[in-house]
């Protein structure tokens, strides 16, 4: 068969949609400054899909400070891999200073989350160790141990029970190939909201020889009384062997950073295929980030705004009578009962009729008969803003439960 051939033949779970979802359900276009009201196919929509938690998008200091720095050293400087020709000072002082503010020896930046994950596994494992890994992890997890030439063990999502027997599998196998045990999690699960057991899990270290790396991409900057994510808010940030966050969530910005010891943070340095071979972070976004990062510890009101944000969106929802699983942290999962055409069908009607975007989440990501709307909220959203979603969310529970979008046809 063509290669071609065959790729048409077989378009994938999300591209065998793409007929009817594209430009609405996949690759919608928000338009207009990034905020909480933006434009949708030219009318206005309060949006609950943008992962900008402390507002940072559009601050007025961080506006400032991009521009500044655009202007001042354009988008190419500096030019090549960091390990040749690409290093500054100023990516050095970022490394510095996030290191202090996740409270770890040293740390090292990183061109994107989702490539930087896959290559830090890369780099941390060879055909020797064993992977132990949540089942619900995310795609750069997954895609990173599928790389992975030796063992893995996947345990069941947050449960320990589940660990401790992958963990006695991985150790009798470590004994075998004379290879180390790298436990994988995450701080905040993006879908559930849910926290990642890190206290549990590092109280096994006390029985079990393991490292432990944890993806925190929506606890940066959201959890944890300083902010320095959810091994500060459990109280087991020491206990984190290899901690990693992207910019794409609290900071607003493209790239990401591992931190860690010196010794491991300077052998990831030498041995991240990703990061070798890549052009260094351009400057501006390098100098916008130090902006970001001196707004998270020096403006504690912008988390404080965005968890008064939170309480009143969740409690509200709750006490509505909507399911939004066990999230202890900004993500909001409302949980429906449905089938995929009716998904679409109410999708529809909130985007077009109540004027509300959120992303949604139908089988395999949730179970069949489930439809999960996910909603971020964020601190420049308004308690007038978590008013007005519930209400429209009441009005298509009601539709859904009397089963009105399996028997219409909406169209946009």
């Amino acid at each position: 068969m063509d290669l071609f051939e065959k790729l048409l033949t077989n378009r994938g779970p999300l591209g065998s949609h793409s007929h009817y979802a594209h430009g609405y359900f996949t690759f919608p276009k928000l338009e207009g400054e990034i905020a909480p009201r933006m434009k949708f196919r030219g009318k206005e929509v309060l949006t609950w899909s943008l992962n900008n938690y402390l507002g940072l998008a559009n601050h007025p200091e961080v506006r400032k400070v991009d521009a500044e720095a655009s202007a001042e050293w354009g988008m190419a400087y500096p030019m090549g891999a960091r390990i040749m020709s690409g290093n500054s000072n100023l990516h050095e002082q970022l490394e510095s200073e996030l290191a202090d503010f996740v409270m770890k020896p040293d740390a090292l930046l990183l061109n994107f989350g989702y490539q930087g994950v896959v290559s830090i596994i890369d780099a941390l494992v060879d055909r020797h160790d064993v992977i132990v890994y949540d089942a619900e992890s995310h795609a750069c997890i997954i895609d990173g141990v599928r790389l992975h030439q030796g063992k893995r063990f996947v345990f069941s999502h947050n449960d320990i029970d589940s660990l401790k027997k992958q963990l006695d599998r991985a150790t009798r196998w470590a004994e075998n190939t004379g290879g180390a045990i790298l436990v994988i999690t995450e701080g905040v699960f993006g879908m559930s909201g849910n926290i990642g057991k890190l206290d549990e899990i590092v109280a096994l270290k006390e029985k079990y020889n393991f490292r432990l790396f944890v993806d925190d991409a929506h606890g940066f900057g959201t959890m944890g009384k300083t902010g320095a994510g959810t091994g500060e808010y459990l109280g087991v940030q020491d206990g984190i062997d290899v901690y990693f966050s992207t910019f794409a969530k609290s900071m607003a910005s493209i790239g990401a950073f591992v931190a860690s010891n010196e010794q491991v943070v300077e052998y990831l340095r030498y041995n991240m295929r990703s990061q070798i071979f890549a052009k260094s972070l351009p400057m501006p976004i390098t100098v916008g980030a130090l902006k970001r990062l001196e707004l998270l510890r020096t403006q504690p009101e912008l988390k404080d705004n965005l968890w008064k944000i939170v309480h009143a969106l969740q409690g509200g929802l709750r006490e509505k009578g909507f399911n939004i699983g066990t999230t202890q942290t900004p993500v909001t999962p409302v949980f429906l009962n449905g089938q995929i055409p009716d998904a679409t069908q109410l999708t529809l009607d909130l985007r077009e009729n109540f004027n509300i975007f959120c992303s949604i989440v139908v089988y395999p990501v949730v179970p069949k008969d489930v439809i999960m709307l996910r909603l971020i909220p964020t601190a420049v959203h308004t308690l007038e803003d978590v008013q007005e979603t519930i209400e429209a969310f009441e009005k298509i529970a009601q539709k859904l439960d009397k089963g009105l979008y399996s028997k219409s046809t909406v169209t946009a």
